[in-house]
């Protein structure tokens, strides 16, 4: 699994006047600017980093098959909207990090796609090395541009544009999608209550004035469907496993906020993919359909309280924290019978998972304001209320809004989700160290490690890359060559780190590999 984030971007006036064209700067240039700023330096921590410049790879976009649908057919590409050609090179920077992530300009953001990794914790140690890549990314941005950019973790600017953050899951081909539509929708609708970033206006262009939950909520307009931008599913349909279609199914989940909490991201991910888990081995055991999907994302998402009922397909009524503790229920059966199978990572970060997700349940019925020390929405709104208490303000306070913004700069000078974890009011679950750690070096149980040590030893040898390929400029051979990576479980440290550790030129490693 894996997450991928667009930042938001905005540029203060420059210290000197403006030239025409700085005055004209278009947000994917600016975005641009960003993601070479990091790449300028090498993937050192500042402007004394390293100086040689990171090596620069294309994306290989040969398996990319963003127009085709899990429903049994293809859009053709007259038909598609611009924005769904995602298998386009507009020319836009590229770069393939070191510890196997892609840093690129998507829909005039910069956005900063994880590895793929295996554990909830690791989806938070390269998240949050995400984050700490765009501030990086920011500061040398502005001191080449001589103005001030600013990037926010956030979803939307609250005047009607939405940008996302998606989480990724590998699932097994042999999973009828009709189960994953009829039991994960619901699932998806009301786990906003834990993993919520929150978010000052209601309404796509934040037309009333107030505090909701998700920062998401009010952009989906339909229950399923194969669009990212426009018309946003619940559930989308796009059929691109990045790994061997025959045997995989990548799940594109679009729903998610761009959580700064820790625990919030850990939830987050950690609980979807155990009710995935539940989901292939078909042992979920209930009818949770709800009776108009869309209309229920909102109002959980307008719910405070967290107590409004929502009405499922066969009448019932349950609230949101109701319907996660059946999820969470369903959860622990299946571990209960699968845990034995589990090793002992895995076994220990589950029993937490779940563990955590039940805590959390509990204190949503009872004290939510008591979350304010793990979950986003909650920091946030206690946060505002510190603020609308001492001076009187009403939600349409632009001030409020002020806040809402820098609680997601990525700037820790600047970020008051920063200030909160500095006084010990947010909980960590990774330390700085590991963070570091993980922005430079990839995950060792993926093949995200091999992608992440050919461009740390032989950067300059790669010509692109993508999920599943590497392609090389091997000295002495006519033709580029691609070494596929269709399974993500192979190309770990286990399996080539020594033979990689071994070789001293791109030469060496096809030798070792056989190729």
């Amino acid at each position: 699994m894996g997450v991928e984030t667009e930042y938001g971007i905005s540029a203060l006036p420059p210290r000197a006047a403006m030239t025409a064209v700085e005055e004209d700067l278009h947000p994917m240039q600016l975005s641009n600017h960003v993601v070479k700023a990091y790449g300028s330096h090498g993937q050192g921590s500042g402007a004394g980093g390293q100086t040689a410049g990171a090596p620069s790879a294309g994306w290989d976009y040969e398996t990319e098959t963003p127009l085709r649908d899990i429903r049994g057919y293809e859009v053709a590409r007259g038909n598609a909207h611009p924005d769904q050609l995602t298998d386009s090179d507009l020319g836009m920077a590229n770069l393939i990090l070191t510890n196997g992530a892609r840093l690129y300009v998507d829909h005039a953001h910069p956005e900063y796609s994880g590895p793929e990794v295996t554990s909830a914790l690791d989806v938070v140690r390269f998240d949050k090395a995400g984050d700490e890549v765009m501030a990086i990314a920011a500061r040398r941005a502005s001191e080449s541009l001589g103005r001030s950019v600013r990037l926010y973790k956030n979803n939307t600017d609250g005047k009607g544009a939405s940008y996302g953050t998606h989480e990724n899951y590998l699932l097994a081909r042999a999973t009828p999608f009709d189960r994953v539509v009829t039991q994960f929708t619901a699932f998806l609708v009301s786990r906003q209550v834990v993993t919520g970033a929150g978010r000052v206006g209601i309404g796509q262009a934040s037309q009333q004035a107030g505090f909701q939950i998700s920062q998401r909520a009010d952009f989906f307009e339909a229950e399923v469907g194969l669009e990212t931008t426009l018309n946003r599913p619940i559930i989308n349909t796009r059929d691109e496993p990045h790994a061997d279609a025959s045997r995989h199914r990548r799940l594109h989940v679009i729903t998610g906020d761009a959580n700064l909490a820790e625990t919030s991201t850990y939830l987050k991910v950690g609980t979807a993919s155990w009710v995935l888990r539940v989901i292939e081995a078909g042992e979920l055991g209930l009818d949770l359909r709800l009776d108009t999907p869309v209309a229920a994302m909102r109002a959980v998402s307008h719910d405070l309280g967290c107590r409004a009922l929502l009405t499922l397909a066969d009448g019932r009524r349950m609230s949101a924290v109701d319907l996660q503790e059946a999820y969470l229920g369903a959860c622990l059966a299946h571990l209960d019978r699968v845990g034995g199978e589990l090793d002992e990572p895995a076994a220990a970060e589950a029993k937490d998972v779940l563990g955590r997700w039940q805590d959390c349940l509990d204190t949503l019925r009872t004290d939510p304001f008591s979350l304010a020390d793990q979950l986003d929405w909650v920091a946030k709104l206690k946060l505002m209320e510190s603020y609308r208490s001492r001076d009187g303000l009403g939600w349409d306070a632009p001030k409020l809004a002020l806040i809402d913004l820098q609680y997601a700069d990525v700037d820790p000078r600047r970020s008051l989700y920063a200030a909160l974890v500095a006084k010990g009011l947010l909980r960590r679950l990774v330390g700085p160290a590991e963070i570091e750690r993980a922005r430079t070096s990839p995950p060792e149980d993926t093949r995200a490690y091999f992608r992440g040590r050919m461009m740390d030893k032989f950067g300059s040898a790669v010509v692109a890359a993508s999920w599943d390929s590497v392609i090389f400029d091997v000295p002495g051979r006519a033709a580029l060559q691609r070494v596929p990576l269709l399974d993500p479980l192979r190309g770990t440290r286990q399996q080539v780190g020594a033979m990689i550790d071994g070789c001293s030129d791109v030469t060496e490693l096809f030798a070792a590999l056989g190729r």
